[in-house]
């Protein structure tokens, strides 16, 4: 009975901050803009200049793939310099962008098959580098092909261009400069969020990490949850618009992931952790949290 009366708690207060801050923060403005529906998808596709974006494998994608669509995969946008995943030079973006028919004034619409977290990492690498106009479809290629797309395995002809991407927007970024000072001087107004499995957290951490999973921003068709249990269950675990949330994961690929989803619901201070965790367990004199709390000085975890 304790525990439901505390739950039932937890979801007023949350609300009630939720209806506080839709209606006096600017900070949530703009919300909704970059999460579509797989049902949408067509008549934005028929109106407007715009580019189908396929994150499958290669093999997956000569297999099958929604008709029209381009194939761009993790490996494009990444580099494993200095560990896996990093994000890649302005120059390899607009190379790439340019040969998959992709100019400044397209509507990028990316959908994948791994829980929204390689289209997520694309729209956050084309943010990053200055392309607004990009949103990523709720459910990927189960929920495209569920709304009745055309699935071919037929390669599109691609009229390349020429894109000219913007600098690097570093508001966006956090280094590990950055989580450094978090933790040798936690700031309340600063959030470490670590965005992968419970399992993976309790084997170590970033000391003052909070756990929320990022499959947990999927319902269970692999969706995206609305904006408001998003804003719920963030909420919950105190994670407001106004502080400054640091997300990282293994490689930073589950936490671009939660990065739209917070995005979406109108979160503006944001910023992911490239290195990730894969970084900042490699060296061995960064601090590593185990889950009664031990701060240990030596880190060898494995890498790979």
């Amino acid at each position: 009975m304790k525990r439901m009366v505390r739950s039932i708690f937890i979801i007023l207060i949350a609300t009630l901050m939720l209806l506080t801050i839709g209606c006096t923060s600017t900070k949530v403005e703009g919300s909704g803009q970059n999460i579509i529906e797989a049902g949408n998808v067509s008549a934005l596709l028929n109106e407007n200049h715009a580019v189908l974006v396929d994150m499958q494998s290669a093999e997956e994608y000569a297999t099958a793939h929604i008709k029209g669509a381009v194939n761009i995969k993790r490996e494009d946008i990444t580099i494993n310099v200095p560990v896996s995943n990093m994000l890649v030079s302005k120059t390899k973006i607009e190379d790439l962008l340019g040969k998959s028919g992709i100019g400044n004034d397209t509507t990028v619409i990316i959908y994948d098959n791994t829980n929204n977290m390689d289209a997520a990492r694309l729209w956050w690498t084309l943010k990053v580098y200055g392309h607004e106009n990009v949103k990523v479809v709720s459910g990927g290629y189960k929920a495209l092909k569920n709304a009745g797309l055309e699935v071919t395995s037929d390669v599109p002809g691609i009229m390349e261009t020429t894109y000219a991407a913007k600098d690097k927007n570093t508001d966006m970024i956090a280094t590990i400069e950055d989580v450094k000072a978090q933790v040798n001087d936690p700031s309340k107004d600063v959030v470490l969020l670590d965005t992968r499995t419970e399992e993976e957290f309790n084997e170590g951490t970033i000391p003052g990490s909070i756990l929320l999973d990022y499959i947990q921003n999927n319902y269970k068709d692999g969706t995206y949850k609305s904006i408001e249990n998003i804003k719920i269950q963030y909420i919950e675990k105190g994670i407001t618009p106004e502080k400054t949330t640091i997300l990282y994961c293994k490689t930073s690929i589950r936490g671009a992931q939660t990065y739209l989803a917070l995005y979406n619901a109108g979160y503006r201070n944001l910023k992911l952790y490239d290195g990730a965790w894969v970084e900042w367990s490699a060296n061995p004199s960064l601090p590593v949290q185990r889950p009664e709390g031990l701060k240990v000085e030596s880190n060898q975890q494995d890498n790979s």
